[in-house]
């Protein structure tokens, strides 16, 4: 029978929607099931991203049966950035089954173009800031928490739908338990004795207002990388909020420079550690599972995923600050345990940042694609 696709218009299709990774993934070892509630959460109209941002979900059937998943959505803060007429495609999720795939993303590209998009893009779910890319290398092993997971036949769908690479993302494996590499040390020990300089955690007690700054030097110093798209007062507000029941504040660092903020690093416990095994439920006991884990046996693995020097700060002495602010979350997490962990994601072609991260001894273990496609006049 023909593929079907349909958009959701219901709170059953919602539900069918979020359902589709569970089914199509249970029996794989590395999958770790997020949290229903929390999946329902990002889709509804409570993210903040629909304040700058619209999106139609699709579900295709074969036979009645659901077998994939797909969003379309347009952000409009990436359009007016870059005017490039992209749209954007997420949360794909299908069977190995190459006319479904075509079918999915399909009809998010005809939704694109009728909306006046000349390119699609992703998947994001739903910014660059989010969950990005499609696992192509590196299935062995589980996700770290907001990285994403999926099967090794994905590639081949997006091939088989016409969708091009347009950008790698490697996400590097770290031994925090072995001693710190000796030139990075040497030249952390050289940073760190320039005058005003003093790096600090976030506090306990102003951890929201920390955290906007921390977010805050990530829009400036992020801003020429490639699909960069700054953070909403909404998404800070939304991320801090979030991140107040398991931010470990040694792990939160900031470098100020007489006084002003200059650089930031900021690794988070790998969260995914407490949900394995819990098949994306808290009811009704996976709640008491999850709280054992995070605060008695709590997680020992952990995720470096934003690091950044404010561009004034580049280029002078205060060059090494980057490798500084490594040192510091590598000895961090030997005190408090760490025994290993993940710094993710860098651009394939940021060969600064990936020199760095290759200087402290970290290497490329996971491959993730974004993709892209033309939909435009000629297309």
């Amino acid at each position: 029978m023909a593929i079907q696709i349909t958009s959701v218009a219901s709170r059953r299709d919602l539900d069918e929607f979020i359902e589709v990774p569970y089914r199509l993934m249970r029996g794989d070892p590395a999958f770790v099931p997020p949290l229903r509630i929390e999946r329902r959460q990002v889709l509804g109209r409570g993210n903040p991203f629909f304040q700058h941002g619209e999106a139609t979900y699709f579900l295709a059937r074969r036979d009645g049966e659901v077998v994939g998943r797909v969003s379309a959505h347009r952000n409009f803060l990436h359009e007016e950035r870059y005017q490039d007429g992209a749209g954007f495609f997420g949360f794909f999720d299908c069977e190995d089954d190459e006319e479904a795939a075509r079918a999915l993303l399909g009809a998010a590209c005809d939704h694109l173009r009728g909306r006046g998009c000349r390119l699609v893009r992703g998947p994001f779910s739903f910014s660059i800031n989010d969950e990005s890319g499609i696992l192509v290398e590196g299935f062995e092993t589980p996700p770290y928490l907001m990285m994403p997971h999926n099967p090794p036949y994905y590639d081949r769908l997006m091939q088989a739908a016409r969708f091009h690479k347009a950008k790698d993302l490697f996400a590097w494996a770290y031994d925090p338990t072995r001693p710190v590499p000796e030139p990075a040390r040497m030249l952390a020990d050289a940073v760190r004795e320039h005058p005003g300089l003093r790096i600090r955690t976030v506090r306990r007690r102003r951890l929201r207002e920390d955290l906007r700054i921390i977010l805050g030097v990530f829009n400036e110093a992020w801003s020429r990388n490639w699909g960069f798209l700054p953070l909403t007062e909404a998404e800070i507000g939304h991320a801090a909020a979030q991140m107040r029941w398991f931010l470990e504040p040694e792990l939160a660092l900031i470098a100020e420079v007489d006084g002003r903020p200059a650089a930031i690093s900021l690794a988070i416990p790998n969260l995914n550690e407490a949900l394995a095994g819990l098949d994306g439920r808290l009811f009704p006991t996976g709640w008491l599972r999850l709280l054992w884990r995070l605060k008695v046996r709590r997680p020992r693995t952990a995720r470096l995923m934003l690091l950044g020097v404010l561009p004034e700060f580049r280029g002078s002495a205060l060059g090494g600050l980057s490798v500084l602010l490594y040192v510091e979350e590598h000895l961090r997490s030997q005190r408090l345990g760490i025994r290993g962990g993940e710094l993710s994601w860098t651009l394939e072609d940021n060969t600064k940042i990936n020199t760095g991260i290759e200087l402290m001894g970290g290497r490329v273990y996971k491959r993730y694609r974004v993709y892209e496609k033309v939909i435009g006049p000629g297309a």
